[in-house]
């Protein structure tokens, strides 16, 4: 075993009700039943796996696959949803080394699968497909705890086949939204495919091979990033009232190793310095989140999940990153690299961009990511709550489109959502990052289209028409006669001029087969009212005129040239 690498960090995402917190379920259980009393500790919403535990339910596979496992361990992060993963962040990305993305075999790709997805590829994570609920197939004959591929093959031909087409199914899916995958032991190259392992949480069948592949794919690809530094860093992930000990916080720890009495410092809107005064971890496989009796431990190294307690932590953000040191000599230092990590994400600019605020800085950075590559530009970028400040100051914003807070997983309160109602700030709220965007998006789409629309009604447009001989039905006060629209577009109250650019009046009103129209479009023939104009003095039949177009008129229609008709558009060439 190589003594410098640590366990690596896996993050379970995934559509909700797809199996992601039974498959785990299994995976420990698995352990309890096959491994030796206290070879396993879960702690902060995590798993630990010893490598030893591994090894004995891949069992021969490891021979199969040519596989030697140099890892200490696995650490499984149980947090619900994809909370975890944008919670679990560090400098350039996020603490999970490796995900687990589940997809139901009979449902396919959700909202939620897309969610994960779309944040697996924004943090650049590489991933493997867990493929539940195989044992839902119609004419499955469960294997309790075999590999799958020895389950699969004793099953009927018929079964096989529903399999095979479940799962191309799955790789077509994966296909349309830019990944190449298949089956995990078709695959040659696993830099350039993504593995699909179908598993079931209920039997167990598929678990050795999913275990092995994040073993070994770990130490084969991600042997860089999982070596261990002497500097102890870590991610909270959440900050929670703890009988007898107050306010604690569960942390990640991703590197080093955090001992009873170092100096903790944690990144925020000011640096906070404190120091550790229990290192704390449940009973063994018991759930943090309904556990009440703690193991007190000196030290903890990474990869591990650990509840800390320490004085001083009721302003702490979760995401926050946090270093610890045993010298004090060092915490100058400490203090700059949480703060520099920090202001990575949450900054504040003079510039024209949008509000964002989120619960954590995991979220707040998914955010961000998601919205440069849309190509928005963002003005501020806060953990917490919105402020006044920030409806405020959205006001300032010259683009319409800009003057917008999104607020992930947030509460809103209620003055702020009146004060913003008032100033014409819009909100966006919701707990899907990727729902958030995408309805941010299409408000900005729907906005456009209604700009341009009003833009057009507002706007006189380019037309030529020909008086049209013997439909003259009065020559002046106001002359009323035939024309027909030969290019462009015509809207009534608009004036008119003669080729040789002589205005000759105003058309009031449009009549087309006797009733009052507002438009008129090439090839129509209508009969039009015109002021300040006599019929055989100003204007005589067959004769061509044109509109009169300000420069106020022009400038519109260039801003909305695409939606101008080739006509229009030829005609606009033609004005100076």
């Amino acid at each position: 075993m190589a003594d410098n690498l640590r366990s690596p960090i896996i993050v379970t995402v995934g559509h909700i009700d797809h199996g992601k917190t039974t498959l785990l379920d299994k995976i420990r259980g698995t352990y309890v039943a096959k491994g030796e009393a206290g070879a396993i500790t879960q702690h902060v919403g995590a798993s630990y796996i010893p490598i030893d535990n591994v090894k004995k339910i891949c069992g021969k596979l490891l021979d199969k696959f040519k596989t030697e496992l140099k890892i200490p361990g696995l650490l499984l992060v149980d947090t619900p949803g994809h909370s975890a993963f944008t919670t679990l962040r560090k400098r350039g990305g996020s603490v999970s080394d490796l995900a687990i993305l589940v997809v139901d075999v009979m449902e396919g790709f959700q909202e939620q699968t897309d969610e994960s997805l779309k944040i697996l590829k924004e943090f650049k994570t590489p991933f493997i497909i867990a493929l539940t609920k195989i044992d839902k197939i119609q004419g499955w004959f469960p294997h309790k705890d075999n590999c799958f591929l020895d389950s699969f093959q004793k099953q009927r031909d018929e079964v096989k086949d529903v399999v095979d087409k479940k799962l191309y199914n799955i790789v077509s899916q994966l296909s349309e939204r830019g990944f190449d995958s298949e089956r995990f032991d078709r695959i040659n190259d696993f830099t350039k495919q993504i593995a699909i392992v179908p598993v079931s949480g209920h039997t167990g069948e598929g678990v050795p091979e999913l275990l092995m592949l994040l073993s070994g794919l770990s130490q084969q690809f991600l042997q860089d990033r999982i070596e261990l530094s002497d500097v102890a860093r870590g991610t909270i992930l959440e900050i929670k009232e703890t009988r007898g000990f107050g306010i604690t916080i569960d942390v990640i720890v991703y590197d080093g190793k955090i001992r009873k009495g170092d100096y903790l410092i944690i990144g925020g809107n000011e640096p906070i310095v404190t120091k550790v005064k229990a290192l704390l971890q449940p009973r063994l496989m018991q759930e943090l989140r309904i556990e009440k009796n703690f193991e007190s431990v000196d030290e903890i190294s990474a990869a591990a999940g650990i509840k800390i307690s320490a004085p001083d932590l009721e302003n702490v953000i979760a995401g926050s990153p946090l270093v610890a040191v045993s010298d004090e000599e060092d915490i100058e230092n400490a203090k700059e690299m949480v703060q520099t990590e920090v202001e990575e994400v949450q900054f504040n600019k003079t510039i024209d961009g949008v509000v964002i605020r989120a619960d954590t800085l995991g979220s707040l950075e998914a955010m961000m990511k998601i919205l440069s590559e849309e190509g928005m530009s963002i003005r501020k970028a806060e953990v917490g709550s919105i402020s006044k400040e920030d409806v405020i100051g959205s006001q300032n914003m010259k683009d319409e489109l800009k003057r917008v807070v999104l607020a992930f997983n947030v509460k809103t309160s209620e003055d702020i959502k009146n004060l913003a109602k008032d100033l014409g700030i819009k909100i966006f709220e919701n707990t899907v990052i990727y729902r958030l965007v995408e309805e941010y998006k299409e408000w900005c789409l729907q906005k456009k289209e209604r700009d341009i629309l009003k833009k057009l009604d507002e706007a006189k447009h380019p037309v030529e028409l020909r008086v049209l001989p013997g439909c003259v039905f009065r020559q002046s006060n106001p002359a009323i006669f035939g024309v027909e629209v030969i290019r462009g577009y015509l809207k009534s109250d608009v004036s008119m001029k003669k080729t040789d650019g002589k205005r000759i009046g105003k058309i009031k009103e449009i009549q087309k087969e006797g009733q009052n129209v507002t438009e008129a479009k090439r090839g129509d023939k209508v009969a039009v009212s015109m002021e300040d104009v006599v019929i055989g003095r100003g204007l005589n039949e067959n004769e061509i005129i044109i509109s009169v177009l300000s420069d106020h008129d022009l400038k519109i229609l260039r801003e909305v040239w695409d939606r101008l008709n080739e006509d229009e558009k030829d005609l606009l060439k033609e004005y100076s």
